[in-house]
């Protein structure tokens, strides 16, 4: 059941619904703005529609998995964790773009609404507040990168769960690190303004 719950994570996450949204708007999104494949560069590329889509599809393919995996009869718990991480992954390193991928940050949503609902919700407020006080959205998804594995720790103890959030979050960082340059150079493009 865990290898499949693998398979079917990896297959689903790397589904690059932000390149095929705004490829059906005549956009390779690869090549405008950041380059990135995620719900930011789809919203500033090709307008709110393309990029509410962007991020409700990439927030359900990681949902999808997890919960349907961790409600399995048996090994439930460890094939949701297994599916998440792998959708992740898929996500991050999809096979139909030559292995490269977005920054998993709506994809972690969904895996942790699935998984561990009330730590990903703290980690969401941190991410809208620090968006509202920056308006920047790689401080927000930084910040919940940061808080979801505390949270995680602070309300479920030392369980799988938790340490599946740490890497997660720490993944979600390593990712921001062309944002956290230019962050430290002044530069990160702010909501409602063109870089």
């Amino acid at each position: 059941m865990c290898i499949l719950a693998v398979i079917a994570g990896y297959l689903l996450g790397s589904i690059p619904f932000g390149f095929l949204i705004a490829k059906a708007k005549g956009v390779d999104i690869r090549k405008v703005g950041s380059g990135n494949i995620g719900f930011t560069n789809v919203l500033r590329s090709c307008g709110i529609a393309p990029g509410i889509l962007t991020c409700f599809f990439d927030v359900l393919k990681g949902f999808l998995p997890a919960y349907i995996f961790l409600h399995a009869e048996t090994h439930g718990q460890l094939c949701g964790i297994l599916a998440g991480a792998s959708a992740m992954l898929g996500h991050l390193f999809s096979v139909w773009l030559k292995f490269k991928g977005g920054k998993g940050v709506a994809t972690g949503l969904g895996i942790f609404i699935a998984l561990a609902p009330w730590a990903v919700l703290i980690a969401l407020v941190s991410w809208i507040i620090g968006v509202i006080i920056t308006r920047i959205v790689s401080v927000g998804s930084i910040t919940s990168g940061v808080v979801l594995p505390v949270a995680s720790f602070i309300l479920y103890g030392n369980a799988p769960v938790s340490y599946f959030a740490l890497f997660a979050g720490l993944i979600s960082i390593l990712q921001h690190k062309q944002n956290i340059m230019r962050l430290i150079a002044g530069k990160e493009p702010r909501l409602g303004r063109r870089k």
